[in-house]
């Protein structure tokens, strides 16, 4: 670690520090490490094998030995990393009179990283103060501890003088978790109806250099393998592998897309096996509303068992082929070939469990000013919290949402909290927000009764003013509440201070998964001369339950869009087989613009949930799920008579041309 007055000192100051490195013999591909006589990431261990897990419902072996149709593949979910558009940062200082270390980092999860920092230091976790500021971006890569969190906050206790540290883009490429990358070596069986009688998946997770985050990859993609449809007969297995190169983490989505991108594929293939459309295989096999809570027979991420709680997924689906209009794509593909190009339909189908425990935290007071402070413990990265949450207090209070300052991500304003990751924060926070501003709503009407000298049932909060129901008799303004509120167990106010009985602390804590769920369809045009894949129309239909801001769920389902297609089409991390990235700036790893993103097309359903007060279902996550399943579908799909079958990404020209002549040859 190199500390200097700035950062162009600090890069002089290294080229003076030469480290000689002796090469080792390395290992990129999760095959080769698992293969005898690979190279060791930890020599310690033997192997590389960093974890496994196996989960089954009923008898897999029996349902394919009597299945009128089986279809078995590989699929490879390449290696991709966030890139948010602001690289990772972290400051840290200590205050000379109180002696407090104040740590504003990027993190995604201020409570963890101030426990984190306070062990580390040999420190009372009231003696750091972490405060995570609105910042471009996270999806995942800032929800774990890296150790330049630690290092900083080190650094300006030893010196007493405040220090910084900010990456840059090379060192966010190549340092800077990576995440997708996976093998699955997937099987489906069916009957001759097209019904689903088994899945076998034995899915390899490639997790670098080092397990940072345990199961939560390998699990998340076993128990959402099999998504809306109705599987009697399950087997996975999941093996997480260590290689040399970065270590991988969640990265919006956290193995779902991985899942999806197998599933759906193997779907696609066995509508071929069958004759199928493969719409209509899909639809023969999704749980029916009327099913709902769904058992799947299978463990879910918490332990307990898994369940859709509700949700309509027919419905999904058929929004999603009216909107593209099947009938019409499938006329234009029998005319055939226009000038080399060729369309091709594709469709995908999720499921996600949102709302991640084990609780959340928020907590609402009236100032003297009459205004609402609400503070909780996920901070914000763009998904709009401010807004959101100002409106569930909004309504849950009876005030203008104007009066309302809201505050994430400060671990003094909470002093317990988990964070914004796994889609949870609307699910959790806000019934959070919306049970304590019940609670205070309740004691302003009372401390109201009381400083009016009528009973509480006939008082009502709106629009920051308590009054009677019935719209006769005195009324006070929040303000002039607040400015005489008495502590509790006085009967009159007597010396004008803020009394505590105007405040609620509540940590919510969610009985299981809130289950969102979408379909996605997406019209292409490819040239099988070119290479070049255009997106003619893509269509989500998506099912998030209430929805609390249109606004804010229509830019959390957009952004999530741009970096699947991003996935699909563009961005991929390089290995060399001496362990080297190849992608280590913008000239040779690849981000779409929003000039590369086309128009899109929304849709949404409804199925409130029933987990939660608020009936909502998390959102962040899911339009980043299966863009790279529909597209390479119907890419595929396209390509379909040339005998082209798409088994990885991303769908570069090169790729594609490649693909082409392969299967012409």
């Amino acid at each position: 670690m190199v500390l200097a007055e700035n950062r162009y000192l600090a890069e002089d100051a290294l080229e003076l520090i030469d480290v000689r490195y002796q090469a080792l013999p390395a290992v990129v591909d999760p095959d080769e490490a698992t293969a005898p006589g690979a190279p060791l990431v930890e020599e310690a261990w033997g192997d590389n094998t960093a974890l496994s897990v196996t989960a089954s419902v009923g008898d897999a072996e029996a349902a394919f030995a009597e299945a009128h149709a089986v279809v078995s593949e590989e699929f490879f979910a390449h290696r991709y990393v966030a890139s948010p558009i602001e690289p990772r940062g972290v400051a840290a200082a200590v205050d000379p009179y109180s002696g407090q270390l104040t740590v504003w980092s990027c993190t995604q999860t201020p409570h963890r990283m101030r426990d984190a920092v306070a062990a580390t230091l040999g420190l009372d976790a009231e003696a750091v103060r972490v405060i995570a500021a609105d910042v471009g971006g996270g999806f995942g890569q800032k929800g774990i501890l890296y150790v330049e969190e630690l290092l900083v906050p080190h650094a300006a206790r030893e010196l007493g003088r405040p220090v910084v540290w900010r990456e840059d883009r090379n060192e966010n490429l190549i340092a800077s978790s990576h995440a997708r990358e996976q093998i699955h070596r997937i099987e489906l069986a069916a009957d001759r109806d097209g019904r689903l009688l088994a899945v076998r998946d034995r899915i390899t997770v490639n997790m670098g250099c080092s397990n940072l985050t345990g199961l939560v990859v390998p699990y998340n993609s076993l128990c959402h393998l099999v998504g809306p449809y109705r599987v009697p007969n399950v087997h996975v297995d999941a093996v997480g592998v260590l290689t040399n190169t970065t270590y991988s983490t969640p990265y919006r989505g956290a193995g779902r897309p991985e899942a999806v991108f197998a599933m759906e594929r193997a779907m696609d293939r066995l509508a071929v096996a069958l004759d199928m459309e493969p719409a209509e295989l899909r639809a023969r096999n999704l749980v029916r509303p009327e099913e709902m809570p769904y058992r799947t027979g299978l463990v879910d991420r918490s332990g307990k068992p898994q369940s859709y709680d509700s949700g309509d997924f027919p419905e999904l689906l058929r929004r999603a082929v009216a909107a593209v209009d099947l009938e019409a794509v499938r006329k234009r593909q029998q005319a055939g070939a226009v000038d080399g190009r060729r369309v091709g339909v594709g469709f995908a189908m999720y499921i996600e469990a949102t709302g991640l425990g084990p609780f959340e935290t928020a907590r609402i007071e009236v100032t003297p000013a009459g205004r609402i402070r609400l503070a909780i413990g996920t901070p914000s990265q763009g998904q709009g919290h401010r807004t959101s949450m100002a409106q569930i207090a909004a309504d849950a209070l009876g005030v203008p949402m104007e009066s309302i300052d809201v505050i994430g991500g400060d671990t003094a304003a909470v002093p317990f909290g988990v964070g914004t990751i796994a889609s949870r924060a609307l699910v959790n926070a806000g019934n959070a927000t919306h049970r304590a501003g019940r609670l205070v709503r309740e004691q302003i009407i009372d401390a109201a009764a009381r400083r009016l000298g009528v009973p509480a049932d006939t008082l009502d909060l709106a629009g920051g003013v308590i009054a009677a129901k019935a719209g006769e008799g005195p009324s006070l303004t929040l303000a002039e509440l607040a400015r005489s509120a008495p502590l509790p167990g006085v009967p009159e106010p007597t010396d004008g201070r803020h009394g505590s009985e105007l405040s609620e602390t509540v940590h919510f804590r969610p009985p299981g998964f809130a289950v969102a769920s979408g379909a996605h369809a997406v019209v292409v045009e490819v040239d099988e001369r070119t290479g070049e894949v255009a997106i003619e129309k893509y269509v989500v239909v998506h099912d998030a339950g209430t929805i609390v801001n249109p606004l804010i769920a229509e830019g959390q389902v957009t952004g999530g869009i741009a970096q699947g297609i991003a996935g699909a089409l563009y961005e991929e991390m390089v290995y060399g087989p001496d362990g080297q990235p190849r992608t280590s700036t913008y000239m040779d790893y690849l981000v779409p613009t929003s000039s590369e993103i086309p128009d899109l097309e929304l849709d949404e359903i409804h199925s409130p949930s029933p987990m939660n007060d608020l009936g909502v279902k998390g959102l962040g996550e899911g339009g980043a799920i299966a863009p790279q399943a529909v597209i390479t579908n119907a890419v595929e799909d396209a390509l379909r008579p040339l005998g082209v079958v798409i088994r990885r990404g991303p769908l570069s020209p090169d790729r594609v041309r490649t693909l082409v002549r392969d299967a012409d040859a």
